[in-house]
């Protein structure tokens, strides 16, 4: 089982190129499901869990091709895919293939709209908590679909005539809602209109995606959207959006090293409220035409107080990360966390570090420690590896981190990107 090993207290320069975004690309590619044409993305990134969604559409017949790289790509960029689903041979995505990933449960939406069925198995994934897919069936039910839970599986059907438009009031913001409601509602007959939706940029990326396959619908990135249902799609070549939470991570890492580095391709609204929390802990943001420039030199680091929240609240997939920041700020902070009931696993791992956490329910208060010492530690889920990470990269002596798998879910070329800036990291195989 592969580790990564990092010696600590190296600055940070250069530049770091920032991939398509995961949370955007996979819902992206379970979108080539609602056409019998081609779609083509760009920029998706190199990561298993694209690898195990392409083994998942593959299943439904999707026939999927991966663009060479030619000479003088950057290596660290993502990969063009295209995606073919002219004909879908199975609508049932089996619990084998599902389980390796929550995000997969999302095909159940395009097939049921699609092909009138689907039989998809209830998710596995990180163990954060439960993220219930209940507010997903409920926007499909609202469309019509008749969905029964059988040995494990979502068994749906759609009524004869197909899908019908309908008000869908989520009661509460479901990023996975939203793009299945999106997707289904997108070939459903008449209007759908979706109150409480998500507004992240990756549901946005998706709209616009299904907007130039031919779908017709307004509002997205507010939390009103309303979906006018056409009798087909078409395909398109579209762009995956920056990944704003490997954005963040990287500035982070920057922040808790020290040094200068921009990160090419992404723009601060993508992401201003963690750049705020950044900006108040000593870092310096600043937005430039290759990308937005992080730097921290000679001043310390300074406590913040935030709650995660919903887009464009602070996100909960930079929690972890800001934790391990803040492990070194001069003075207490405080973390809260509203989304997921169990994203506090890092704190054991951190606490070997030396890192002085203390846990009450949803919040975490962190009292700022003047160093952290290098220790062997385990990664317990993708946003949680990542954190103890940066906590390594100021670490003093050598940290070791097992259970990488979870870092190579969500982040292409880590070490690369790291190590290309100066950090002194190194994968371990076996």
């Amino acid at each position: 089982m592969d580790r990564i090993r990092i010696t600590g207290g190296k600055k940070l320069n250069g530049v770091i190129p920032i991939s398509g975004a995961k949370n955007a690309a996979l819902p992206l590619m379970i979108a080539s499901l609602l056409t019998e044409d081609d779609l083509t993305l760009l920029n998706v990134p190199r990561l298993s869990d694209v690898s195990n969604l392409r083994r998942i559409l593959g299943n439904h017949g999707v026939d999927i091709m991966i663009a060479g790289k030619r000479n003088g790509d950057d290596p660290l960029s993502g990969a063009n895919v295209r995606l073919s689903a002219r004909s879908i041979s199975d609508t049932t995505a089996p619990y084998e293939l599902v389980s390796t990933m929550r995000a997969s449960f999302w095909v159940l939406g395009p097939l049921l709209a699609r092909m009138g069925e689907a039989k998809v198995s209830l998710p596995g994934g990180c163990a954060i908590g439960t993220r219930p897919v209940d507010f997903l069936l409920m926007a499909l039910e609202r469309l019509g679909a008749k969905i029964d839970i059988e040995n494990g599986y979502a068994v749906a059907k759609a009524p004869s005539g197909g899908l019908k438009g309908a008000e869908i009031d989520f009661p509460k913001v479901t990023v996975g809602g939203t793009h299945t409601a999106l997707m289904a509602a997108s070939l459903a007959n008449g209007t759908t209109v979706i109150h409480n939706a998500a507004r992240e940029p990756e549901v946005v990326d998706l709209a616009d995606c299904l907007v130039k396959m031919g779908a017709r619908i307004s509002g997205a990135g507010t939390s009103t959207i309303e979906i006018k249902g056409v009798p087909h799609l078409r395909g398109t070549h579209h762009a995956v959006v920056a990944d704003r939470i490997e954005a963040g991570t990287y500035a982070m890492c920057v922040a808790m090293a020290g040094g200068d580095v921009v990160l090419q391709g992404v723009k601060t609204n993508l992401l201003q409220s963690a750049f705020d929390v950044l900006t108040e802990a000593g870092v310096n943001i600043e937005q430039t035409n290759k990308g937005v420039r992080v730097s921290r030199n000679g001043n310390g680091l300074k406590p913040v107080n935030i709650t995660t929240d919903p887009f464009p609240g602070f996100p909960t997939d930079l929690q972890a990360q800001l934790m391990g920041l803040v492990t070194l700020a001069d003075g207490t902070s405080k973390i809260t966390e509203t989304i997921f009931e169990n994203r506090f696993m890092h704190v054991a791992e951190l606490s070997r570090l030396g890192a002085k956490i203390h846990l009450d329910g949803q919040s975490a208060t962190i009292e700022g420690v003047p160093k952290l010492k290098g220790a062997p530690v385990m990664a317990t889920d993708l946003r949680a590896s990542v954190s103890l990470v940066i906590a390594g990269l100021a670490a003093e002596g050598d940290t070791t981190i097992s259970r990488v798998y979870h870092l190579d879910r969500g982040f292409e070329q880590l070490e690369a990107k790291l190590a290309g800036c100066g950090a002194e990291i190194e994968r371990i195989t076996g």
